[in-house]
């Protein structure tokens, strides 16, 4: 063996990474082996009407109601089963009795393998390959490829990165770094509007606020318009992806013109409780909400402070990241990978072709339009549709400004090519945050503090429950999903309980709680689409983002739990 292989092997066997994989899989294993998964009946009122009645069977015939709320280790069926309950005087009650199961403690597994391989190697791909495996171990899914993968990319989220992030972004960029589009507007921007590194941050979270949709939307959107100004300024894409992170989710929890209450009113009636009777009654909740968001509110006054070099919680490592950019012009660290590909950091113009502003202008405008449009029209942002149609029309726009259909083309495919690392990533991260449910770790934790708790307590235990819970599935979605259902009877009672005058404030801090401890989680998590999406966009290495951003983002956390803890007292 030559002397080479033997350094490398020795590399290998000598790292903390492969010996923190190694304990992983074998305790991974071992659970799988050993431990039996323990069952949750989640109980959860319906109201007056489901969809089907006929679907619905009483108390006496059910196999599940006996058991709802207590924790099982075998149950009857487990499916769903919807239960008819006569109130009198001819009312009646229908409630959802759902079998979910966990692993105790061991649910954690998949998802502290993957975040702690995250920060030991640098490494995503590896490391939520990694997560992924101890999660299939596991659950005793031994075939990889056809029990885990497949399942979880063939889905319609699956395809949808594949259509959005890797074809449509990945076309738009390589366009745009083809004809010149992104260079000229950053040149426009810069002449009429930046003066330095504190408007070109400024101009990143004003577009972030303005881009209120959040997520996918606000991340690809805003990052790929300011990463050109921001490089020419000298703003480490560490700085910039914090910007763009914190003005994604936050933003669409301030002003929730978006699917957000919607999606999350489903979750959150209460038997009884008239204020949160209705649909329109639930919205409106979440809309009261706002004001007690102490985490959004923070995050995006922070990242505003930022902008202005008046942030005093930036924590040493994006203190390091800003002085290295703006004193060596280094906008990554230098062992950094960045979750963008160099040819899309700089243009590559055709000798000839004179790039125009408005082939940037004409696609950002329909992604918006249409992103927006269809919000209005058909309650939900098709932004599959918006950077679809901006990619044609970019493409057709740029034939029509002279360039060959060859050369256009080629633009096309030097941009799917930079983001197939980034499209990797996250395709991994919509496994393992499949399979970290699966595993029930949500489910786990709510199971475990459900019992009777004083209730000055309670919100900022959500709090931290929801942080870790979207932390380690990368979801802030499905955390609402596990922990809504959950939490809000489990406050409702408490307050009930405990004779506090104002019931209502105390559910709705409760809430605000759930949904801002879920939004840090999601925000800070290395597993998480808007932070994969964040650092791609932004071209900066997902593991020097992560650690950045979390200290200001846990400031802020710790701050809204002071702020959660005191309102509690004006309930009593």
């Amino acid at each position: 063996m030559a002397a080479s292989d033997k350094r490398s092997l020795r590399r290998i066997f000598g790292s903390v990474g492969f010996w923190v994989f190694v304990l992983g899989m074998g305790l991974a294993f071992y659970a799988g082996r050993t431990a039996s998964p323990v069952w949750y009946v989640q109980r959860a009122s319906l109201g007056d009407s489901i969809a089907n009645p006929a679907q619905a069977v009483s108390p006496d015939d059910s196999l599940l109601w006996e058991f709802g709320g207590q924790s099982l280790e075998a149950v009857p069926i487990d499916e769903p089963e919807y239960v008819r309950v006569e109130q009198g005087e001819g009312s009646v009650e229908y409630f959802s009795l759902t079998p979910l199961d966990h692993w105790g403690y061991w649910s954690f597994l998949p998802a502290v393998m993957a975040v702690a391989l995250c920060f030991i190697t640098r490494e995503p791909i590896t490391a939520l390959t990694g997560g992924i495996l101890a999660g299939a171990l596991l659950m005793g899914n031994y075939d990889i490829t056809e029990g885990v993968l497949i399942p979880a990319l063939a889905t319609k989220s699956g395809v949808g990165i594949l259509i959005l992030y890797l074809w449509f972004l990945g076309g738009v960029m390589g366009i745009w770094s083809r004809n010149g589009a992104a260079l000229a507007f950053a040149e426009l921007v810069t002449r009429r509007f930046v003066r330095g590194p504190v408007s070109a941050r400024f101009v990143a979270w004003f577009l972030g606020v303005l881009f209120f949709q959040g997520g996918t939307l606000s991340t690809v959107l805003v990052g790929t318009t300011v990463r050109p100004v921001a490089d020419k300024e000298k703003i480490s894409h560490e700085e910039l992806s914090y910007i763009v992170d914190s003005t994604a989710s936050p933003i669409a929890v301030l002003l929730p013109f978006n699917a957000w209450p919607l999606y999350v009113q489903g979750f959150i009636y209460l038997s009884g409780v008239g204020f949160l009777a209705t649909e329109a009654d639930r919205i409106n909740f979440f809309m009261t909400s706002i004001p007690l968001s102490f985490y959004a509110i923070l995050a995006v006054l922070f990242t505003l402070l930022l902008c202005f070099d008046k942030l005093p919680f930036l924590g040493s490592s994006m203190k390091a990241a800003i002085r290295r950019s703006r004193e060596t012009g280094e906008l990554d660290r230098p062992d950094a990978q960045p979750m963008l590909a160099k040819e899309l950091e700089t243009s590559d113009v055709p000798e000839g072709y004179r790039p125009s502003v408005w082939e940037f202008f004409i696609p950002l405008g329909l992604i918006v339009g249409v992103a927006v449009g269809t919000h209005v029209w058909l309650g939900s942002p098709q932004v599959r549709w918006a950077f679809g149609i901006a990619l044609l029309v970019a493409f057709f726009l740029t034939l029509a400004r002279g360039m060959s259909l060859e050369q256009a083309v080629g633009g096309v495919t030097e941009g799917l090519k930079g983001v197939v690392y980034g499209s990797v990533v996250l395709l991994l991260a919509i496994v393992i945050g499949s399979i970290s449910q699966e595993a029930g770790g949500g489910v786990y934790l709510m199971d475990l503090f459900a019992g009777s708790l004083p209730y000055w307590v309670l919100p900022v235990l959500f709090q931290v429950l929801t942080m870790f819970i979207a932390f380690s599935t990368g979801t802030s979605f499905g955390t609402f999903a596990v922990s809504l259902p959950l939490v809000m009877p489990l406050a409702w009672a408490t307050a009930i309980g405990a004779g506090l005058e104002h019931p209502q404030l105390f559910l709705t801090i409760c809430f605000a709680a759930v949904i801002n401890g879920s939004v840090y989680g999601d925000q800070c998590s290395p597993i998480s689409d808007t932070t994969v999406l964040s650092s791609m966009a932004t071209g900066c290495d997902l593991m020097d983002h992560v650690k950045t951003q979390i200290a200001p983002a846990s400031v802020a956390a710790a701050l809204a739990a002071i702020g959660w803890t005191i309102a509690v007292f004006f309930t009593a």
